[in-house]
């Protein structure tokens, strides 16, 4: 059966591609029928499903193309000059117009405007910057901001007045977006406690419509590419107008959160507010106030109101444990660059801080507030659900948790309840990296969409996005909700096809972020490592692929990968299902401690190149 279906093109580096038909098969694109598209783009196509049961798309054409440049390097074909476009975006050459004469060379970076068939250069890039701009390009990301013009004054009229209360924001040193505010009074006489969670009103500066606010909506979010950050508004908006710093009267949307001596919320309100930071507190500094008493810098004030939030994260966490979800904590890859941005200089592990949790927890708090709020009111919402692993995927959990030393006995299905039991077995252990990479793998990513429902991975019945504006789009969106309702708009309704096309968006804007972000870091990782060459680091197996396995090195939050010819003691065979390498007289599976040696990395590709080291 043929039927013209649309959907969105994936670009194999091989030269061929597929069709994502939405609610639909996976379909695959000919080379010749690929030419013309770009990965990400738009189109629809005639969909048949073969004798074999595989489907295959034909006679494709465009709908939407959200790319307006390509990066790549300039060829020529006879005299005419064309850009060879990175594979994952293009299985073909571009034709290059009017290029100027600086960058009419062979092998020249540059980067240029798609015009109907064609590209047109805007600029050449220097060959230290060839990787970040293959990730830009790659996956959508545009560095520049449209100006923002003339950005209305703030109405402060209808603002209920929070300024006289000592508020806080808690981020790292390098943050300068600050959008989530917290402060807290002290106990009433029964125990409860009246949180504050105050959120910048990006709303109050970006008005819906405007162009400021189509181009966010386009963004979706802020891009953290190593040494690259790219704002999701204007830095003069995110960065300052909008920012929650220290000393400044700021917009705000404040939910505030009455919370019983047993951790339970009681009550909660939503209101636009005036806010003024106290103090600007970093991670660290929290932490070790937290942790051990250091207070450097800090007044009583400020010393007393963290004393009180701790008391409130403490109180949501004894609920939060009672209703399972997990919580990952593994290692991040910090990386340090130099003054430019470009260089790396160094990559070391970090961990959450205790001052993490407590910001967490309140945050977590405050969204599950929120989408409780609406949902009780009948009114959209951007959910954030993440579904519970079927019995396929459980299963692979169950066998993974068993290769690892556990037995969780998840019995016919997994629950909340049940992975957090599974978590408390690994949390601690040598096994808790391999362990987190298996859970995250079978509980995939969450997701944005107007059907309210339970977000697994956190136990949390409703949950969305609300304490992050500045940052995503998501949290602007229902901010708006809530001050439209307030405003006294009764029409809104709540499975808005709207909304739910906004959110099919932003979840493919969310995965591009993503995506991104984790390239960059491949491929400055491979660059450090490549100066590295012949260095011997302990690691643990987190992963085992067709190709061999997956070794996260200690210290850094970063992994590399041995081929399986090049294990000793081969010959082996993947066992991907029970995630083993299977030798004569000897097995590799996930958790196993190895020590191994650095034999190369690719920076293009991200990869390290790792050998295993035998011990004499």
């Amino acid at each position: 059966m043929e039927q013209r279906r649309r959907g969105r093109i994936r670009v194999n580096p091989r030269g061929f591609g597929f069709l994502e038909v939405e609610d639909g098969p996976v379909a695959f694109v000919a080379p010749p029928d690929l030419n013309p598209f770009l990965d990400g783009d738009v189109v629809s196509g005639v969909v048949s499903e073969g004798s074999d049961g595989r489907s295959s798309a034909r006679e494709l054409r465009l709908e939407v193309r959200h790319r307006d440049t390509l990066f790549g390097q300039v060829v020529f074909h006879g005299k005419k000059p064309f850009m060879q476009v990175d594979r994952q975006v293009s299985n073909t050459d571009w034709p290059l117009v009017d290029v100027p004469k600086a960058l009419m060379k062979e092998g020249a970076w540059l980067v240029g405007r798609i015009e109907a068939d064609a590209v047109r250069p805007s600029r050449g890039v220097e060959a230290e910057d060839e990787g970040l701009e293959r990730v830009r390009a790659r996956y959508g990301i545009r560095p520049e901001h449209p100006d923002p013009g003339a950005v209305p004054e703030v109405v402060w009229e209808g603002r209920r007045d929070l300024t006289d209360l000592v508020t806080i924001t808690i981020d790292a040193p390098s943050s300068k977006d600050l959008d989530d505010a917290l402060a807290v009074l002290p106990a009433q006489p029964d125990g409860g406690l009246r949180v504050f969670v105050s959120i910048a009103d990006v709303d109050a500066l970006v008005p819906a419509g405007s162009a400021l606010d189509e181009d966010a909506r386009a963004r979706g979010t802020s891009v953290y590419l190593a040494g690259a950050v790219t704002p999701m508004l204007p830095r003069a908006l995110s960065e300052d107008r909008l920012s929650l710093l220290e000393g400044k009267d700021r917009p705000a949307m404040t939910c505030e959160l009455r919370l019983d001596p047993d951790g339970e919320v009681t009550a909660v309100d939503l209101y636009p507010s005036r806010i003024r930071s106290t103090a600007r507190l970093d991670y660290d500094g929290v932490a070790a106030f937290m942790d051990r008493g250091e207070a450097a810098g800090m007044s009583p004030e400020v010393q007393d109101t963290l004393r009180w939030l701790r008391t409130a994260a403490a109180r949501i966490a004894v609920t939060r444990r009672a209703r399972g979800g997990v919580r990952m904590s593994r290692e991040e890859a910090y990386l340090s660059l130099d003054a430019t941005g470009r260089e790396i200089n160094d990559i070391q592990a970090r961990t959450e801080t205790s001052a993490h949790v407590l910001v967490e927890r309140l945050m977590v708090a405050a969204n599950e507030a929120v989408a409780r709020w609406l949902n009780e009111r009948g009114l959209p919402a951007l959910y954030r659900v993440h579904e519970a692993p079927d019995a396929e995927r459980v299963s692979a959990l169950l066998e993974s948790a068993r290769n690892l030393g556990f037995e969780p006995g998840f019995g016919g299905a997994l629950t909340p309840r049940g992975l957090a039991a599974f978590e408390a077995q690994y949390r601690g252990t040598h096994q808790e990296a391999a362990a987190e990479q298996v859970v995250a793998r079978v509980l995939g990513p969450a997701r944005y969409t107007v059907q309210p429902g339970l977000h697994f991975g956190l136990g949390a019945p409703l949950y969305l996005h609300f304490t992050s504006p500045i940052r995503r789009y998501a949290d602007l969106a229902v901010h708006r909700v809530v001050k439209r309702h307030l405003a006294g708009d009764r029409g809104q309704v709540a499975l808005d096809a709207g909304m739910e096309a906004l959110a099919v968006h932003l979840n493919e804007a969310a995965r591009q972020a993503t995506k991104a972000e984790a390239e960059r870091q491949r491929m400055l990782a491979a660059r450090l490592f490549l100066r590295r060459v012949g260095e011997r680091r302990r690691g643990h197996v987190v992963a085992v692929k067709s190709f061999g396995l997956v070794v996260q090195l200690e210290g850094t939050g970063v992994s590399g990968t041995v081929a399986q010819e090049a294990l000793p003691g081969g010959p082996y065979q993947v066992d991907l299902k029970r995630q083993l390498m299977v030798g004569r007289g000897r097995s590799i599976g996930l958790g196993a401690p190895l020590e191994v040696e650095v034999l190369g990395a690719q920076e293009a590709l991200g990869r390290i190149d790792l050998g295993v080291v035998e011990r004499a």
